[in-house]
């Protein structure tokens, strides 16, 4: 199945001429409910990873005091999705609602201090989605987290490892994985990617002075919010991001290595589309949304279920250098 944008409601190169050459390609990857595979793009899926490869672990100590298991976070989740599909009014059964309760978070006496291993966030082909950035020889970009979120300016310890497929002969299977978890939202949900290349435009700090001026007056006159038509929601590879800080509104986070500007790599987004769907952003597939949604688990457009408050996380790769490591960024951003 395919996801289509649709036509944008508003041009806004029409609006504000000065945009025409600040255009950038985007994909938006569209992720909903699945049973992806290794050889799979996916969101929550398993990861095509090398049985002789050390997977990768969190060894600081985590200041959390109340967890919840994986594996009832999982269990409960595939419930759920089966229970969607039955009547609104059918009650769940006593063993159906033990289910969940055990997935209920539980208090621990003191910091969590194991190493605990990364949970994957996705893994994405570069044949599957348009412009992905990847080293020479290399194919696959797969990413995973900490599933504790209590590090530096709350932003998870995230690991960003490339490769070439065709150089996994021997798949790690099952992979490590944590026992608890902070939070059953910084689990996602096993989805099937639907990658769709679109365009945007800057978000409003990232424009030049003068054109930044003609947007505010413009979202005074009309009510509108030029961010919901010009920069692409949910989660998506490439663009533009989003700028942290009002400091340079020019740039984006500079690497940590070298200095170099970053450029956006991947998106944890938020929904992917907002409530009245003004940005036109809504996939034609999905437009009975308003009505399914209100029956459906997990709700469409919020299919990996993952919920880091009002913010995004963007993760950033310096164009000199695959080797160097990742930024890092949570970014408030309303819909």
């Amino acid at each position: 199945m395919t996801r289509t944008t649709p036509p944008r409601p508003l041009d806004l190169a029409v609006v504000f001429p000065e945009l025409a050459t600040m255009s950038r390609k985007v994909t938006r990857l569209h992720p909903r409910t699945g049973a992806p595979t290794v050889a799979d793009s996916s969101v929550g899926g398993p990861l095509l990873w090398p049985k002789d490869e050390p997977w990768p672990t969190c060894t600081r100590s985590h200041e959390v005091y109340e967890v919840v298991e994986l594996e009832a976070v999982r269990v409960a989740h595939h419930l759920a999705v089966a229970l969607s599909s039955r009547p609104e009014d059918e009650p769940r059964t006593p063993e159906e609602q033990a289910v969940f309760d055990r997935s209920s978070p539980k208090e621990i006496d003191s910091p969590y201090t194991d190493p605990v291993p990364l949970l994957p966030v996705a893994q994405l082909y570069a044949r599957d989605v348009p412009g992905l950035p990847v080293p020479d020889g290399s194919d696959l970009l797969q990413i995973l987290w900490c599933p504790f979120m209590d590090h530096d300016d709350e932003i998870p310890a995230v690991h960003v490892r490339w490769r070439s497929a065709d150089q996994v002969t021997a798949v790690l299977a099952p992979p490590p994985e944590p026992t608890v978890i902070e939070l059953e939202e910084y689990w996602p949900a096993p989805c099937v990617l639907h990658p769709e290349q679109v365009s945007e435009y800057p978000a409003a700090n990232q424009l030049p002075t003068a054109v930044a001026g003609g947007v505010r007056a413009w979202e005074e006159e009309t009510g509108r919010h030029y961010s919901e038509f010009a920069v692409a929601p949910g989660w998506k590879t490439g663009g533009w991001g989003v700028v942290t800080s009002d400091d340079d509104a020019s740039a984006h986070p500079p690497c940590g290595t070298c200095g170099a500007e970053t450029e956006p790599l991947f998106t944890v987004g938020l929904s992917e589309w907002n409530g009245d769907n003004e940005g036109g952003w809504r996939p034609v597939e999905d437009a009975d949304a308003d009505t399914a949604r209100r029956r459906s688990y997990p709700p469409l457009g919020d299919q990996t279920l993952i919920e880091l408050g009002d913010e995004e996380l963007q993760i950033y790769h310096c164009p000199e250098s695959y080797e160097h490591p990742p930024v890092i960024a949570r970014v408030y951003r309303t819909l």
